[in-house]
């Protein structure tokens, strides 16, 4: 008999994995304990298929061990509880039993488990089996991280959590019918700025901008779709939904025309170099949000009339003396807009009906 007393928790040293064993046998466990730790593992024992489940629930480890007979819940109990809940469906399941019944191993591999392993078993098989499963698991946590990296790369951080546990740790492809606020820029003059200029400073002087109008868009709780040339694309309100989606766009143009404009373009007086204008757009309504490609490569995109009023606005600040224009879905959606001042009513290019236009006053360019 094991001199571990039953629940006991085995003290290795500093690992990598941890595997939980889950066996009514206290030597059995024991065993498995001692084998795992002999392979830089972490093991911790429980006895009884609740004890599994609580463990679970409080603690979930990187692989379990889990014998099928016990008495009270048996393993496949435990297991159907693991893959219902779908915060643990990766979590890797070998079970081992004395049983040598071939339909109960049809049915643990049906229920999800990773192997199946009949008593008395090989070490060796044993350790190849573990092995297996965990780097199966360090494959999907690696997956996980390149998955939060690419939302990381254009939602704010605050956000990144909550998206990816809708997504349940994954992307797919599609999208969902949001009411959104978009927001377009453009930077006046640089086309001609990169014709006469050395490449390496065109892409210094680019990353310098977009740099900005970047951070201010995912200060304010924006998302960036995507850099469009000098310029970029944001949406406000996805792809998680937020009731102040116009407010929060509004505060990026200010902050863009008021601070970041002003601190680009003194870095670039520091240089000799001439200041640049910007134009932006904002407009509100709904829109198509979600990922389009292939299960191989895909991007975040919005799509719809809104995307295309917004940068059809954007394009309309060439020909008014204000760097900001407002549609007036957006205004009327906005909760403080006192620095707003009508300019027009016009037919945008594309559209059937008028679109009144409101403008933030221009930055004086020093």
């Amino acid at each position: 008999m094991s001199d571990l007393a039953p629940g006991a928790r085995l003290a290795p040293a500093h690992t990598a994995f941890r595997v939980l064993v889950v066996d009514d046998d206290p030597d059995m466990a024991t065993f498995l304990a001692r084998l795992l730790e002999s392979e830089g593992m972490a093991a911790e024992t429980v006895f009884t298929g609740d004890a599994a489940m609580l463990h679970v629930m409080a603690t979930p480890p990187d692989l379990i061990l889990l014998d099928v007979l016990m008495p009270g819940l048996d393993g496949f109990g435990v297991l159907e509880y693991i893959r219902a809940d779908p915060a643990l469906e990766d979590l890797p399941v070998i079970m081992i039993s004395g049983l040598e019944d071939f339909d109960s191993v049809i049915r643990c591999i049906e229920l999800g488990a990773e192997d199946y392993l009949p008593k008395p078993f090989d070490p060796i098989l044993l350790r190849a089996r573990i092995n297996a499963g965990l780097n199966k698991r360090r494959v999907k946590e690696l997956e996980q991280a390149r998955v939060r990296d690419v939302f990381a790369r254009f939602l704010p951080e605050s956000i990144v959590d909550e998206v990816l546990v809708r997504a349940n740790g994954k992307v797919h492809l599609g999208g969902v019918r949001l009411i959104c606020t978009v927001l377009f820029t453009d930077l006046r003059g640089f086309t001609s700025f990169a014709e006469r200029t050395a490449p390496d400073r065109v892409i210094e002087v680019l990353n310098r901008f977009l740099g900005e109008v970047t951070d201010a868009v995912l200060d304010n709780g924006g998302t960036l779709v995507t850099y469009l040339g000098d310029g970029v694309l944001a949406v406000f309100g996805a792809p998680i939904e937020c009731s102040d989606h116009a407010d929060r766009a509004l505060a990026t143009a200010r902050e863009m025309l008021h601070t970041r404009l002003p601190r680009f373009n003194d870095w670039l007086r520091s240089a000799n170099q001439d200041a640049f204008d910007i134009g932006i757009g904002v407009s509100s309504g709904p829109l198509m949000s979600g990922n389009v490609g292939s299960e191989r490569r895909l991007s975040y995109t919005a799509i719809g009339d809104t995307v295309n009023t917004a940068a059809r606005i954007e394009a309309h600040t060439k020909q008014v003396p204000h760097a900001a224009l407002v549609s007036q879905s957006t205004r009327d959606l906005l909760t403080g807009a006192d620095d707003l001042v009508f300019v027009d009513e016009i037919t945008l290019r594309g559209r059937t009906s008028p679109t009144r236009l409101w403008g933030l006053e221009r930055e004086e360019l020093a």
